[in-house]
């Protein structure tokens, strides 16, 4: 019913807020900067509590229905691990910076079934260096995630796809194109979550019921097309099946923008890597859909499109084409389609620098 569609993300949003705001303010929004800052401008110093904050926090955003993504958190709460293993044994700045690193690399790894990712993600991103003294440790906690995790979950791709290919060498060409318009979405996003933020921080009511007002209007939204609700990877695979309608992936696209950004900028906690591969395969699948129709004997499906726009939008939303273009081809494991993945993301993250 509309009415429990909009009162359950209010109620996970009444949940979430008094618990960030009064125990770790730092467990608000999506994780990654808060580890980039923390890297930056503290040594790599987190707070313990963070680990226990960050899980609550994203698990019932993301399960009453909040428009967010489980890398992000995961992200943070192994970067927290490291520093606060770390900090117990009275390392050094440097050594502490590391050991942040590897738990990020850890939980990407871990989530993504991605070893190779997490590592360059970690140290792309995190800390900026590819020293061997940095990159080693990295390097080894990111394996033993990926094999912890196989262990639990077994070994298989995030997201099962057909075996798309390039289908002429033409075909590159539609697909920079999808790299350009990718590059314009994520730069969307960017602002948008950016102007979500800063209108609910000059919101006049108290900071820890801001969360439930961003609830509410997400199940505002969620009345229409209840796909916006939580990750998304549901409707991700439909889309890179090429079982989605084009009217339909442009209706997704714009609400899990909107969506997205009243979650987390009302201060919902979760991460933006599920988002930012929601609105790429939508993007795409939108594109291929016309591509296809247009070139039918030149291009391949929709679902082609939507598998390299989902990196190509992450890469813009990140600016790490390099951890983008690892993280699709060890989501997927297809590597047919990598130059046309190679080009998209490339071509996203210099739109987005750009803007």
């Amino acid at each position: 019913g509309w009415a429990w569609r909009l009162a359950i993300p209010a109620i996970g949003g009444l949940v979430v807020g008094p618990l960030v705001w009064f125990f770790a303010r730092e467990a608000r929004g999506h994780g990654v900067p808060e580890v980039m800052k923390a890297v930056a401008l503290r040594g790599g110093v987190i707070r313990p509590r963070v680990v226990t904050v960050k899980a609550l926090s994203s698990a019932v955003t993301i399960g009453t229905g909040g428009s967010a993504g489980s890398e992000g958190p995961i992200v943070q709460i192994g970067a927290a691990v490291g520093s606060t293993l770390g900090q117990m044994l009275g390392v050094g700045a440097r050594e502490l910076r590391t050991l942040v690193a590897c738990g990020a690399a850890a939980g990407i790894s871990a989530t993504f079934n991605a070893p190779i990712a997490g590592a360059l993600f970690a140290a792309e991103i995190i800390v900026g260096d590819f020293g061997v003294a940095q990159f080693g440790p990295i390097v080894i906690a990111s394996v033993v995630a990926t094999i912890v995790s196989r262990w639990a979950l077994g070994n298989h791709p995030a997201f099962p796809v057909p075996e798309y290919e390039i289908v002429s060498p033409l075909e590159i060409f539609p697909y920079m194109v999808a790299g350009l318009v990718a590059g314009l979405v994520g730069v969307a996003f960017i602002r948008t979550l950016t102007f979500a933020e800063e209108r609910f921080e000059g919101l006049g009511i108290p900071d820890w019921l801001k969360a439930s007002v961003g609830g509410a209007l997400t199940g505002a939204i969620a009345i229409a097309l209840p796909q916006v609700y939580g990750v998304g990877y549901t409707t991700i695979g439909a889309a890179l099946a090429g079982q989605l309608t084009a009217g339909l992936l442009g209706a997704l696209l714009v609400a899990k923008l909107l969506a997205t950004s009243l979650t987390l900028g009302s201060g919902g906690s979760g991460g933006i890597f599920a988002p930012s591969l929601f609105l790429g395969a939508m993007t795409g699948g939108f594109l291929g859909s016309f591509l296809h129709q247009w070139f039918p004997d030149a291009t391949a499906s929709s679902g082609a499109y939507a598998l390299v726009t989902m990196g190509a939008v992450v890469a813009a939303t990140t600016h790490a084409p390099i951890s983008a273009i690892l993280i699709i081809f060890e989501m997927t494991q297809t590597i047919d389609i990598v130059p046309a993945l190679m080009a998209a993301c490339v071509i996203s993250t210099l739109v987005s620098q750009l803007l």
